[in-house]
């Protein structure tokens, strides 16, 4: 994902959020990978971090994004230090007439770690390369695998999806200006396949039933589509793959077929990149699956459809949570109370009946409710997922809970803010066999402009609902007793391309919870403060006489400051409270005015990698 950091305001509206139930003795949390008031939550020479699962062993596997580009002095020739700031990512771009290069890598991370409790390590995916041991100028290190993980089991079992690996084919077509010393084009067999990862470290792909399309005597590799999104310990993997592709798009590939301006699969990789608008160009019918590994082999079931297919539409299913019982959460298209005139893409879960079959269940929604999603469901038969719907003029998603084991299962929304339903989009992400819920949640109340986000902590039992942030101990949110026992800000120290020292203030905000282990562990994301450094209008980084890059500054001389992602893991505590200083100035008295504005952008969005997981089609 990138964002251009195009805009920096003041975020003091962001303290005034909170006016929560705290009374119910809710769990109070500190951060365990935070280091010098930083997080260590991403792979050496990548931007991003993002925790995607923990386990009950204190296990967890994370994705970092954005890969460093490498600033090197033109004078000196030496590599220019960039660990103090934002560092520019390397542009990566959606062509046949480039090579192929990765954005996306896997790590895990452990609590007993060999090298460090909670330290990203690098984890390879079908011989993906670490970022730091990639470097553009020498071909034979890139690498053009992007890898996803979203899982991993009590027995070490990890599940995601990858792509394929780059392929070339010499290139043959007409020569101009721009394409003079072009050798090859450049594909690959798929976008997107699910895939295991055994304890002992062997890799094994989720093929889809339909991979490859075919026209008279002529079969053309398409790839499909496929992605492992959650896995119980009993090995059962549930996720969505293709099987078989639309009608429209196999015009497409007639085309590619027929057509003489590009090779076969190089025109077929071109329609499988996405256009301008993000759009894929080539679609395929869907349908959520679960695949039984048994330490050797993988069994895949296909779980029913929502509804009959009798036409050339495209209709999807996806299985995104899984229990111990098997049972599976997800969506699916369905004719609503099986009226034709009512179709939606709606929450579902899919449950064994007594000969051992998956039936479909359709989680009811009215006309107010436009679609819906589950994202998981726990040993007691919990659903969680959230619905889309307009509440005061505005669309929102709100979180919901479902007994799936009651005998008229009714989905619940349960209160937020000011313990009432607020106006505020919140999206449930995981949920423990405690019935303890993670997501995130709105927690700015602008009704025009885009909101912030921040996680949520939702306990069923006492219907308590919190914004984490507020159960965190000081030290976790970036703060420091001064010698009057007052807390403050901690402020860090750079030095600048010119030689002066320059100061900003520590902050870190938890934005997305995404899992929850049965003894409270969390994994998420959160943004920690960063200096932005100068370009100039080629878009390179200004370098000043020390060596070092030149800092933005504000008109007051102090360091223009914005926000990035990074895993974060956090733990219930008995030895800390939860932190009161509000939002306010260094004295912990009156209104805090920020020293630095910071950007908003990042605060307004959450990582793309749950669009893979959760929205993807």
């Amino acid at each position: 994902m990138k964002l251009k950091f195009d805009r920096a305001i003041s975020l003091v509206a962001a303290g005034v959020i909170t006016a929560l139930q705290t009374a119910h003795a809710a769990p109070v949390y500190e951060i365990q990978n935070i280091q010098d008031y930083d997080l260590n939550g991403t792979l050496e020479s990548t931007i991003n971090g993002y925790g995607m699962f923990v386990n009950q062993q204190d296990k967890m596997v994370g994705i970092s994004k954005g890969k460093k580009k490498l600033e090197v002095d033109d004078e000196t020739g030496s590599a220019i230090d960039i660990e103090e700031g934002i560092p520019p990512e390397q542009r990566v771009s959606y062509s046949i007439n480039l090579p192929i290069i990765a954005n996306n890598f896997t790590f895990d991370a452990d609590g007993n770690g060999a090298s460090g409790s909670w330290i990203p390590t690098f984890d390879s995916v079908f011989g993906t390369t670490h970022p730091k041991d990639t470097d553009a100028d020498q071909p034979e290190t890139i690498n053009s695998i992007n890898a996803y993980y979203y899982g991993i089991n009590n027995n070490g079992v990890k599940i995601g999806s990858y792509t394929a690996p780059e392929q070339k084919t010499e290139f043959t077509g007409e020569r101009n200006d721009n394409n003079q010393d072009q050798e090859y084009w450049y594909y690959r067999e798929f976008e997107e396949r699910g895939f295991l990862k055994t304890a002992e470290g062997t890799d094994i792909a989720l093929v889809p039933p339909y991979t490859v399309y075919s026209k008279d005597d002529t079969d053309v590799v398409v790839g499909g589509v496929s992605v492992a999104a959650a896995i119980n310990d009993n090995n059962l993997i549930t996720g969505y793959a293709t099987t078989d592709l639309a009608k429209s798009s196999a015009s497409r590939i007639d085309s590619c077929i027929d057509g003489e301006t590009y090779p076969v699969d190089v025109c077929v990789q071109n329609d499988q990149y996405p256009d301008s608008n993000s759009v894929r160009r080539i679609i395929y019918q869907t349908r959520a699956f679960v695949w039984q590994f048994d330490g050797t082999d993988v069994t895949p079931t296909e779980l029913p459809l929502g509804l009959e297919s009798t036409s050339d539409n495209v209709f999807t299913a996806q299985g995104l949570g899984v229990n111990s019982q098997g049972t599976v959460a997800g969506r699916s298209h369905v004719y609503r109370n099986d009226n034709k005139d009512k179709l939606a893409f709606d929450a579902a879960y899919w449950k064994k009946d007594a000969q051992g079959d998956y039936q479909y269940h359709w989680v009811k929604m009215t006309n107010d409710q436009l679609y819906s999603v589950a994202n998981d469901i726990n040993d007691n038969g919990i659903l969680i997922g959230s619905y889309h719907r307009y509440i005061e003029g505005y669309p929102r998603d709100k979180f919901f809970y479902l007994d799936t084991n009651a005998e008229d299962p009714t989905f619940v929304t349960p209160n937020d803010f000011y313990n009432v339903m607020s106006d505020r989009s919140s999206r449930p992400r995981d949920i423990n066999n405690k019935d303890q819920v993670v997501g995130d949640i709105e927690v700015t109340a602008e009704k025009e402009l885009p909101r912030m986000k921040g996680a949520f902590l939702y306990d069923k039992a006492s219907d308590e609902f919190n914004v984490i942030d507020d159960l965190l101990v000081c030290e976790s949110k970036g703060y420091v007793k001064d010698d009057a026992g007052k807390w403050t800000r901690n402020q860090v120290e750079v030095v600048d391309g010119d030689g002066k020292t320059l100061y900003y203030d520590s902050e870190i905000r938890i934005v997305e919870a995404n899992s929850i282990n049965d003894d409270g562990t969390i994994v998420g994301t959160a943004f920690i403060r960063k200096p932005s450094y100068q370009y100039d209008e080629k878009g390179n980084l200004v370098i000043g006489e020390n060596g070092k890059p030149l800092f933005a500054l504000n008109a007051n001389g102090q360091p223009v400051t914005a926000y990035l992602p990074r895993m974060v893991v956090l733990k219930p505590t008995t030895s800390g409270t939860a932190c009161e200083v509000e939002e306010t100035d260094n004295s912990g008295n009156g209104k805090y005015e920020r020293k630095g504005a910071a950007s908003f952008a990042w605060l307004l969005l959450l990582p793309l990698v749950w669009l893979r997981r959760r929205v993807q089609v």
